[in-house]
């Protein structure tokens, strides 16, 4: 069995005395682990940092084997996330979250496109944030879990949202909310492709992503919490740039 594609590499690990197991998130194969000799090596090490882009071809004698991977450099970010506490912490937050959520071996070819593209973005910190938050919510969407923002879950009524369900994860009108407002979650103009995106509601998006994440998606996968990579990424955010 052998194939080749084009990845982002999200984890490494050492195996034995000279070689690294290495999880890849790739369009056509999913999230794919596989052995890289000599991984460790003065060579290849520098290669295999999370978030790099890799050319990589998996070779295996039957399908169910963990198999091999010979790796070629695409792009390096380690360079950007390294000089920057808010990229290093974003990137281990998608490479968590990607591990977290995605079966092995299970293609998702559009959450890989946006991915790469969020990835890429690394280098602009002041469009990043609003960018992650969009990949939250396609995250969701992949997982089944979307969000349905269209129009109040009530009404109907397509004006005036302010809050998102928790057991629907549909709008609802300030109106229509009434008195059970405090038991509904926020709904920041920005989830709806509304406003400049500034960082406030950036947060409180992040906020509502997190809530359908850590209770919708986490209990589907067998009760595990949410990645730690994801909480130190939105509390540094909220450090530096929350207030």
């Amino acid at each position: 069995m052998e194939w080749r594609d084009q990845g982002i590499l999200l984890a490494v690990r050492r195996h034995g005395e000279t070689s690294a197991i290495i999880e890849v998130f790739t369009p056509s194969h999913g999230v794919h682990a596989g052995v890289v000799r000599g991984g460790t090596s003065r060579k290849i090490a520098p290669i295999l940092q999370p978030g790099a882009q890799l050319d990589v071809a998996w070779r295996a004698r039957l399908d169910e084997h963990i198999g091999a991977f010979t790796v070629e450099p695409v792009r390096s970010r380690a360079a950007v996330v390294m000089g920057d506490r808010l990229a290093l912490a974003g990137l281990n937050a998608v490479a968590g979250l990607l591990t977290f959520c995605l079966a092995e071996r299970e293609a998702h070819p559009a959450l890989y496109r946006r991915t790469e593209a969020l990835l890429d973005l690394l280098d602009a910190m002041d469009l990043w944030p609003l960018a992650y938050l969009r990949w939250e919510l396609a995250l969701l969407e992949e997982m089944g879990f979307g969000l349905d923002l269209s129009a109040c879950a009530v009404t109907g009524a397509r004006v005036g949202l302010a809050y998102v369900s928790p057991r629907s994860g549909r709008a609802v009108t300030e109106a229509a909310a009434g008195i059970w407002a405090d038991r509904l979650l926020p709904l920041p103009s920005v989830l709806l492709g509304q406003g400049d995106g500034d960082d406030a509601e950036v947060l409180t998006g992040l906020g509502t992503t997190g809530y359908f994440l850590e209770h919708r998606v986490a209990p589907e996968l067998g009760h595990h919490p949410l990645p730690a990579a994801r909480a130190r990424f939105v509390e540094l955010f909220a450090r530096l740039r929350g207030s």
